[in-house]
């Protein structure tokens, strides 16, 4: 007797559709080494976020402890006595000194590793390429955000991470709105759905729940990963709803049009909003903290050559203390995203009333996330349900929602 076999005859015994036997259905098409490889990546994951924290505190402590950033905050001085300016230049320097000397395990953790468990598809090439260009915009962009931050610590020094907060979440809000129009374009290519009976669906879908369904945006992430995905970005007039182009080659119809009601769910429900709204609040713990913690540090470290936190030589200090305090506050993070995408599954589920399609995207997804998790486990390193949650919610949709609904062997499109 197969796995299925048995589940569908304890369903029959149970009188109907048994939402436990058909969740354990599709848990099973992942088994063996497919299942210990996607939990080997995901577990490898946790422990990467330690990682991550303990190498950026090091490289700040050593730019502090050897002087160059006093040294630094000193060259720029000369350079001009403008106090903005200084800001600017140092914040550039430091970001490009960063982003080369941090090339290694950047190199590893976002390329090599991804290599290795088989989802990337770029060449180290291709990898460097992408990342000049996010290093060109972080030498633009992290000045500009420099000098007004440190313009508030000098003119709000009791209170300053309150200002702080709200410069921060402006700052977040804007990248929303511009992201979309301006920076996604410069890694990817986004065209527009072609006309279809998949795409008359989608429409179909978007218009019984009143979303504006005139462009629907393809991406061509497979030039950089396997991965599928696809969603809502942007604010206001620049908000878009975009799949890549692996979830149309990987996967059915039915499964593009459950995910596709997900991301329409994240726009109703105005998740983008919200979603800065609450992380205004992370962002005004990190900063509390560090208003606290950053001028203790300073003062009794004189070697360092950091006058006070208003000093731009301070900066390494700063982020040394985010990097500690976030991820103090990963499950915090974990929490209010994943808080939004059961809601959208909720929504899309609805939306869409594809439960068996939503089930096999969950399995797709599960190829990098740990299928089963453990409650703790998934509460603190889960910033999206897991599969097994998602798999379960959608077979106790189709019993509620499916009149007569069945057991059916479930079955997935091969993905190349």
């Amino acid at each position: 007797m197969t796995i299925w076999t048995g589940l569908v005859a304890a369903a029959g015994q149970a009188g109907g559709f048994d939402v436990e036997a058909a969740t354990r259905g599709y848990l099973a098409l992942l088994e063996g080494p497919a299942r210990a490889k996607s939990d080997s990546y995901f577990e490898g994951g946790y422990w990467l976020i330690l990682w991550n924290a303990v190498v950026s505190v090091a490289f700040y402590l050593l730019i502090l402890a050897t002087g160059w950033s006093a040294r630094l905050r000193d060259l720029c001085e000369r350079i001009t006595r403008r106090r903005w300016l200084v800001v600017g230049i140092y914040t550039a320097v430091l970001t490009l000194a960063s982003s080369l000397l941090l090339l290694p395990w950047a190199a590893y953790t976002d390329h090599f590793r991804e290599v290795q468990y088989g989802l990337s598809n770029q060449t180290f090439a291709e990898w460097l390429g992408d990342g000049a260009k996010a290093l060109a915009l972080g030498v633009v962009f992290n000045p500009l955000l420099a000098m007004v931050f440190y313009a508030v610590i000098r003119r709000a020094p009791r209170n300053w991470w309150i200002v702080g907060t709200g410069v921060l979440t402006a700052f977040l809000a804007l990248g929303a709105l511009v992201a979309p129009v301006f920076i996604m374009p410069l890694f990817n290519t986004y065209t527009e759905m072609p006309a279809g009976p998949l795409r008359d669906r989608i429409v179909a879908v978007a218009k019984a729940k009143g979303i504006p369904a005139d462009h629907i945006y393809v991406s061509d992430a497979s030039r950089q990963s396997k991965r599928i995905s696809a969603n809502v970005s942007g604010l206001g007039p620049t908000t878009r709803i975009t799949l890549n182009d692996n979830l149309l080659k990987r996967t059915g119809p039915d499964e593009v049009v459950a995910v596709m009601g997900h991301e329409m769910g994240h726009y109703v429900l105005g998740h983008v909003y919200r979603l800065v709204l609450l992380f205004a609040l992370v962002i005004a713990a990190v900063l509390f903290a560090i208003s606290r913690l950053a001028p203790r540090l300073i003062a009794r470290n004189p070697r360092w050559g950091v006058r006070d936190i208003a000093d731009p030589a301070s900066a390494p200090v700063l982020l040394l203390l985010a990097s500690a305090v976030g991820v103090l506050l990963t499950p915090v993070q974990n929490s209010i995203i994943r808080w939004g995408e059961d809601a959208a599954d909720a929504f899309g589920l609805d939306a869409a009333r594809e439960p068996d399609g939503f089930a096999k995207t969950a399995l797709r997804l599960s190829e990098y996330r740990k299928l089963e998790p453990g409650a703790l486990e998934e509460i603190v390193f889960f910033d999206h349900p897991s599969g097994r949650t998602r798999i379960r919610m959608a077979m106790q949709w189709k019993k509620d929602h499916v009149p007569g609904a069945t057991m059916k062997k479930p079955e997935l499109v091969p993905a190349p």
